[in-house]
């Protein structure tokens, strides 16, 4: 049985340590035990990478009891603190949100403003801030330290949703600080002149989705801890590199010569 309040605990901790935490984003016990195996004291289970592996479609469309399912048996497969991305909170109120990550044995989540079981609507700054303080007032009364790593798409939205996006990012990310979130999570930050900006913007460490064979466009983790980067995590990007390394090494099997 998985020890919440202690895992939390540590995950907390090592989120207010100051030094940068690279959490490869996993999808099942196979690929946490990988990272594990190779020295990572930390993981997060990508959404869009375990939709992939049950032949699903990322964007809230899995069972979310299976979904929890998956990081359950995760959870209880490795011996370090497991952070799930539950994208908008999957129409759940943030209680009962927080009470079935916890009892799935994850101290972290990521959550984030674009709902997709409502179209694809942008929550409001103030709404999508609100939802993160409610999760940050259950997990509080529940007595574990969870990391709230509070996401916002502005940036990757874009100027079709927003006239400043970086300006709109930066606005979000401080209220959900604001509200509770221990790491903020501005999607698609793509240069060393917007990541500068955001990690100035909060007093919490600021995620950035990297590669892990070519890092990320505004450098390797020696740059982006240079930057002041806290946090690393890679989103659907192992998986997707792995897929590739795989049909290009397959290939010749399955059309031999």
């Amino acid at each position: 049985m998985t020890d919440v309040s202690a895992r939390a605990a540590e995950f907390s901790d090592r989120h207010g340590s100051g030094d940068l935490l690279i959490l490869p984003t996993v999808w099942d016990v196979w690929s946490a035990r990988i990272a594990v195996d190779a020295g990572f004291t930390g993981l997060t289970v990508g959404s869009h990478p375990v939709a992939d592996s049950l032949g699903s479609a990322d964007g809230e469309n899995m069972d979310f009891s299976e979904y929890l399912a998956v990081v359950r048996r995760i959870t209880d497969a490795v011996d370090v603190p497991v952070s799930a991305d539950v994208e908008s909170g999957y129409g759940l109120e943030p209680g009962e949100l927080i009470g079935r990550l916890l009892d799935a044995g994850a101290v972290g989540a990521n959550i984030e403003d674009v709902v997709h079981g409502e179209g694809g609507r942008v929550r409001e700054r103030q709404e999508h801030a609100d939802y993160i303080a409610g999760a940050r007032r259950a997990a509080d009364e529940a007595g574990v330290a969870f990391v709230i790593n509070g996401r916002t798409d502005a940036v990757k939205l874009g100027t079709d949703v927003f006239t400043d996006p970086l300006a709109e990012a930066e606005a979000r990310i401080r209220l959900m600080e604001d509200a509770g979130a221990r790491s903020v999570y501005p999607v698609g930050l793509s240069t060393a002149d917007q990541v500068g900006r955001l990690v100035q913007a909060v007093t919490i460490p600021l995620n950035v989705t990297a590669h892990p064979v070519r890092g990320h466009g505004a450098g390797d983790a020696s740059a982006l801890r240079g930057l002041g980067v806290r946090r690393v995590s890679f989103g659907p990007l192992w998986q997707m590199w792995l897929a590739q390394v795989s049909t290009d090494q397959l290939a010749h099997w399955g059309s031999p010569n």
